[in-house]
């Protein structure tokens, strides 16, 4: 059996140190930041060892192939997404519907740098329905907990209608302030002020229920 068969059927490495944890972070940075730029097809585990200031073998010796390293990028992704709504649905009882409305909007461009390389993961992958299914499920899960935090009357399913709506207002903020959308240079303040009325509309009869 060569060395790539090898490393092709080799499960990913989970170290138990903690130099080792934080080697395979750095390595998965260096992944997310390269894919980010590149895109997953022009990515090779070259470069991403080069970025992170490795060597292949100590990357190879983590993860045995690309594929691998996508694994890993998007369970990262996911559970990053996943700490930060429910450290905001803590916050929750104590935030206005402005103040948490003006949280919300900000969290996919706060959250960026730290997921960047998951829109290019998802557009690369056979299974980029099911990664993207896992991600909004996830989003309109955690922000829903938040509103009906905010908000105890609320019901599980206006929850997420209007989590679903807050989404897209998160993602158009993102794609506005990154270019990637239709904008003006108050437009993104303009969305802001339509999303705290919103929110606060939707979520004043349930907060004091």
């Amino acid at each position: 059996m060569d060395s790539n068969t090898s490393r092709a059927k080799r499960a990913t490495l989970q170290p138990l140190r903690a130099a080792g944890r934080q080697r395979v972070e750095e390595l998965l940075v260096a992944a997310s930041d390269v894919m980010a730029e590149r895109g997953y097809e022009a990515t090779t585990m070259a470069e991403i060892a080069a970025r992170a200031g490795a060597k292949i073998g100590s990357l190879y010796r983590f993860f045995p192939n690309k594929e691998a390293v996508a694994d890993a990028l998007v369970q990262r992704h996911i559970a990053i997404l996943e700490d930060e709504y429910a450290a905001l649905a803590k916050r929750a009882a104590t935030l206005s519907p402005d103040a948490l409305a003006d949280i919300l909007i900000e969290l996919l461009v706060t959250l960026h740098p730290r997921v960047k390389s998951l829109s290019a993961l998802m557009e690369a992958r056979t299974d980029k329905m099911e990664i993207r299914d896992r991600a909004r499920g996830h989003a309109i899960a955690g922000i829903a907990a938040a509103l009906r935090v905010c908000a105890p009357g609320l019901d599980e399913m206006l929850a997420k209608d209007v989590a679903a709506v807050v989404l897209n207002t998160m993602k158009a903020l993102r794609g506005m302030l990154a270019k990637d959308a239709p904008t003006t240079p108050s437009a993104p303040d303009e969305l802001r002020r339509m999303n705290r009325l919103y929110l606060s509309d939707r979520l004043a009869p349930f907060r004091n229920i």
